[in-house]
């Protein structure tokens, strides 16, 4: 075993990118860091594929403070993730998330709005009347409430925040290897190594785990079962022969959402339950799900997408959390020094500058001192305690 790196991490995309760049940032840390990543062309891995969007409303208190960090962090990437003159854009736009509900969801809302508020998210609470007046596009008759993220919301380029950590990440010395993490060394509670498909060994002293929809095979080479399955999520694009202004990322009350991106739209929702297998590896597009599904909801909310041109779609995979899905952060049970960031259940992108600032933080330092991420560790699910969160999308 010729090589060793103080830091290994598995996976190479936004997450595993982040933990590697905020390492390398820290001040305090003076050891060797590799990424491991199986696609270094990364056209299939969900930071590429995403909706990219960010959004503060949620019901649990922790997913909101994450978000608030992220939305600081990605309001001055310029700033943070500069190489030399080279400052990263990502074309953030605070467009706002519209969250509507019936008169049986009206009390969600509200209830979520107060966690919201208490927590510093600009979220604002709207009825029928004034959310016509805000959005004259929006059909309101069947509307108890709105929810409208009035800053702090919006979408950007999730595939330059990834490339953004990765830049910064190797400017300051971090190592990158095209392969994948098969297995592990094991010595009491301790990782000494990993083996790398191609047969080769690498010490390591410590390891994170940020394969993504390859997290789940990684954690049971290590001899930890975590629920986390690899589901399919597929984006539909379209333009519109009518204007829509103004239109945020809308979720509809059948689940379904829309947001401008470009000079049109993007779209998806989750499949029904009986079209959602727990794994799944291909990458084809049901078209079906559009035409059945996404635009007569859309047609229906918004009368304007009546007359739509339909454009180019694509599908990808989320690392979902079968247990309640909120990630797995933190260091792994049983492990001194196995670090876990998986099932991020869609929530990667806007939650990697809080999870690889503080799992960085819990490595360097032994505990978190940014935000503290201690519910997300994996010992909640021995305990029975899981992050209830009403608002999944």
């Amino acid at each position: 075993m010729a090589q060793s790196y103080d830091v290994i991490v598995a996976g190479g995309a936004v997450t595993g990118s982040s933990v590697a760049c905020h390492l390398a940032m820290d001040p305090a840390f003076r050891g060797r860091v590799l990424v491991v990543e199986k696609d270094p062309t990364y056209t299939r891995c969900a930071s590429a594929l995403s909706a990219a969007s960010i959004r503060q409303q949620y019901s649990s208190a922790m997913n909101v403070q994450i978000s608030l960090y992220g939305i600081a962090f990605l309001r001055e990437i310029g700033a943070r993730l500069a190489v030399g003159d080279e400052r990263p854009e990502i074309g953030l736009h605070e467009g706002g998330y519209l969250f509507i509900a019936t008169g049986a969801g009206r009390a969600v809302l509200e209830e979520n709005h107060a966690v919201q508020v208490a927590n510093g998210a600009d979220i604002r609470l709207m009825e029928p009347a004034a959310l016509k007046a805000r959005f004259p596009w929006l059909a309101v008759d069947d509307l108890a409430l709105g929810a409208f993220g009035v800053t702090g919301e919006g979408w950007f380029d999730g595939y330059g925040l990834m490339q953004a950590f990765r830049r910064k990440a190797r400017s300051l010395g971090v190592d990158y290897l095209a392969g994948t993490v098969t297995g592990v060394v094991r010595e009491g509670d301790r990782i000494t190594a990993v083996k790398l498909a191609d047969g080769s060994t690498i010490g390591c002293g410590a390891l994170v785990n940020a394969a993504g929809a390859g997290g789940p095979a990684l954690a049971k080479a290590a001899g930890l079962e975590i629920p986390v399955h690899n589901k399919k999520r597929m984006i539909f694009t379209f333009r519109c022969a009518e204007k829509v202004d103004g239109c945020p990322l809308l979720v509809d009350t059948t689940g379904v959402y829309v947001r401008p991106e470009g000079d049109g739209f993007l779209c998806g929702v989750v499949p029904p339950e009986q079209r959602d297998p727990d794994t799944c590896d291909d990458f084809e597009v049901e078209w079906d799900i559009f035409d059945d599904i996404i635009w007569p909801a859309l047609a229906t909310r918004i009368p304007a997408f009546e007359r739509i041109r339909p454009g180019r779609a694509w599908a990808g995979h989320y690392d979902m959390s079968a247990y309640d899905h909120n990630a797995f952060v933190g260091r792994a049970p049983g492990y001194a020094n196995f670090y876990l960031a998986n099932g991020f259940s869609g929530h990667g992108l806007q939650q990697s500058p809080a999870v690889g600032r503080g799992l960085a933080e819990v490595i360097v330092h032994g505990a978190y001192q940014t935000l503290d991420l201690s519910p997300m560790n994996f010992a909640r699910v021995a305990r029975n305690e899981p992050i209830l969160e009403k608002n999944v999308v």
